[in-house]
């Protein structure tokens, strides 16, 4: 898997809508995953009294926790490198589910992270 670019957002994904949602599943709180993502590389910076917001040049997401054991998660990721998000979640042994939409809402790609099954 490509190390991230330290950095903002590519210029070609600042203006595509969120296309990449998921849950990471168990954790109520979003600031150890925020710090798993800048452990590699990532910029991180609080969004809300709970959120975070995680970025590199290829993706940039919002890490909003919920009622109960989850956090949300939703921004932009290139397309082609929505694998790499995924796979960088189970790097971090989350459980988690992860989707991928195109620009008109349909789903494109999906994933599920290991502890997530069953």
């Amino acid at each position: 898997m490509p190390e991230p670019q330290p950095g903002n957002l590519a210029p070609e994904w600042r203006n595509l809508s969120n296309n990449v949602c998921g849950i990471l599943h168990g954790h109520r709180d979003a600031a150890p995953t925020a710090e798993r993502f800048e452990q590699h590389g990532w910029s991180t910076r609080s969004s809300s009294w709970h959120g975070y917001e995680v970025g590199t040049t290829w993706c940039e997401v919002e890490l909003e926790p919920v009622d109960g054991q989850d956090v949300l998660l939703n921004g932009v990721v290139d397309p082609s490198r929505f694998t790499d998000l995924a796979a960088l979640l189970d790097r971090f042994g989350l459980a988690y589910t992860l989707e991928l939409y195109d620009e008109d809402g349909n789903l494109r790609a999906s994933a599920v992270g290991p502890e997530s099954i069953g």
